[in-house]
């Protein structure tokens, strides 16, 4: 999502690469077609690292720096999608023509087993030391749980230490923070293109670093290849048009499971991309948020703490959160594991502005120590809840002839609206306009989904449909989905409540 320095100057778009569509920190919106129009506009700093971002952003406020004006539009472009649906959202009784939210990658399928646990006695502590400045890198008694949790989970060939483990309100701070010890202004990471976009903003506000996109085609090249799939061929040839470029790479960011496209690297995959990585000196960001998400154990997860003897363990920095795996997004909590003890101290500085509260502390610490109810009660129920809805959307869209990519992890299907059948109009034209156009036909029937632009895809045409709900906003949300691909009538102000039912009852 950050394609090099170009010889002329872009206007803003109506769905841009950087913002259009962020996840719940951002991934809905276009509101630059309307907010940037005729305003007066300051030029951005040179190698400003934006993505997609336009050479000029309007200068519409007195009161703010031209670092804060840039600011103003990533929130300005970024989230009038995601405010539209909370000005409109769907409520069974008292809003039930609001809007469905299929765009949000949040896990809303177990909060009666979250309630249950976090309200038991055990959570509700309160003591001085929880009420005082902790050690900014995270209380010792947390990083001590975070280290036994990611050596169980993610079956390190090792037990992994405290002191490796960083504590942060979330992995935008991870990403945010990371970024910016790891960088100068202006310097960059490769990144495999499609990815969740909100990552743009998260190395950009703060650190000035840039995105370089290691784009991947939809089309398979042969019998042992899957859609985008990444190779090191591909990302050599990025690093090379980087370097003729004149911008200076700095690391990899992998996310894995994938986001938008549920993939999985294996292990081999894994190693291949941190063999090329140190090849070149470059740090590696491994975002395994999803890592407890996969529903299907075909998939064959493996976390890169898992491999015996990392290349360059270093230059190899992990992040996890409770946001996606414990449906937790609004606790904000996540965790760096780094061996390299420069990197680990210079991040905990920034914890200053990223630190959780002792309260929270506690409760996860809790949460994370009670093995027995994670693998027992909680992640058999989660995987069971979130293939059940897997099966129902993914049996929808083959109703629809909707052809999609899903490598049984995470919350969301990629879905291809490229090529329609006879009885469906989807894209009019294959360009990036027309996409936005159906995206705005979704919102305007009253469904939020994700266009295939904000993840940087650069094939038009591709959404990211979420669909870890509950089963009656499922099946309403697939209706309207079949309303707009249908070309029916915008949804009815006195739409009907739907009563909650298992995903593939009968809802159409």
């Amino acid at each position: 999502m950050f394609p090099l320095p170009q010889k002329e100057s872009r206007a803003p778009t109506a769905c841009p690469g950087l913002a259009s569509a962020q996840d719940l920190d951002s991934n809905h919106g276009d509101g630059l077609e309307r907010e940037c129009s005729r305003k007066p506009e300051r030029k951005l700093p040179e190698f400003s690292g934006v993505g997609d971002a336009p050479a000029t952003v309007p200068s519409d406020s007195a009161y703010l720096s031209s670092r804060g004006s840039v600011i103003k539009w990533f929130w300005d472009s970024a989230e009038e999608g995601y405010r539209t649906y909370h000005m409109d959202e769907y409520d069974e009784e008292k809003n039930p023509s609001g809007i469905i939210n299929m765009g949000t990658s949040e896990n809303k399928l177990c909060f009666d087993l979250l309630s249950s646990r976090l309200s038991q006695s055990d959570m509700l502590r309160v003591e001085p030391s929880l009420l005082q400045y902790p050690d900014w890198r995270g209380h010792l008694f947390l990083r001590e749980e975070v280290a036994r949790f990611l050596s169980f989970y993610c079956k390190s060939p090792a037990p992994l230490k405290p002191e490796n483990v960083v504590v942060l309100n979330g992995c935008a701070s991870v990403f945010s923070a990371l970024a910016t010890v790891l960088c100068e202004v202006g310097e960059a990471f490769l990144i495999p293109a499609p990815y969740y976009g909100a990552i743009t903003q998260h190395i950009y506000l703060y650190g000035g670093i840039r995105l370089v996109c290691v784009y991947l085609d939809s089309e398979a090249t042969g019998l042992d290849t899957r859609p985008f799939q990444l190779s090191v061929e591909k990302l050599e040839m990025a690093l090379q048009r980087a370097n003729s470029e004149g911008v200076k790479v700095k690391g990899l960011i992998l996310i894995n499971p994938q986001n938008p496209l549920g993939d999985v690297y294996s292990p081999g995959e894994l190693r291949d991309y941190l063999e090329f990585a140190k090849r070149h000196e470059l740090h590696v960001m491994v975002d395994e948020v999803y890592m407890l998400s996969v529903f299907e154990e075909s998939a064959g997860y493996h976390s890169v703490l898992s491999l015996e003897g990392l290349p360059d363990p270093q230059r190899t920095h992990v992040m996890w959160a409770a946001s996606k795996d414990f449906g937790m997004s609004g606790l904000r909590f996540g965790t760096l594991y780094t061996e390299n003890r420069d990197v680990a101290t210079a991040v905990a500085s920034l914890c200053r502005y990223h630190g959780l509260s002792g309260l929270v502390q506690h409760q996860m610490a809790q949460l994370l120590r009670d093995q027995d109810w994670i693998s027992q009660v909680y992640l058999p129920a989660n995987h069971a809840r979130l293939k059940a809805a897997h099966t129902y959307v993914a049996g929808e869209l083959r109703a629809l002839g909707i052809p999609f990519l899903s490598g049984g992890a995470g919350f969301f299907l990629w879905i291809d609206l490229r090529k329609a059948p006879p009885t469906l109009q989807y894209l009019p034209e294959p360009t990036f306009k027309e996409e936005m156009l159906l995206w705005r036909r979704f919102l305007d029937n009253k469904v939020l989904l994700s266009c295939g632009k904000a993840f940087e895809c650069k094939e038009p045409g591709w959404f990211r449909l979420v669909f870890s709900d509950q089963a009656h906003r499922l099946c309403l949300g697939m209706q309207r989905v079949r309303w707009v691909l249908e070309g029916k009538p915008q949804v009815p102000e006195d739409s009907p409540s739907y009563q909650s039912q298992e995903p593939g009852g009968q809802c159409r």
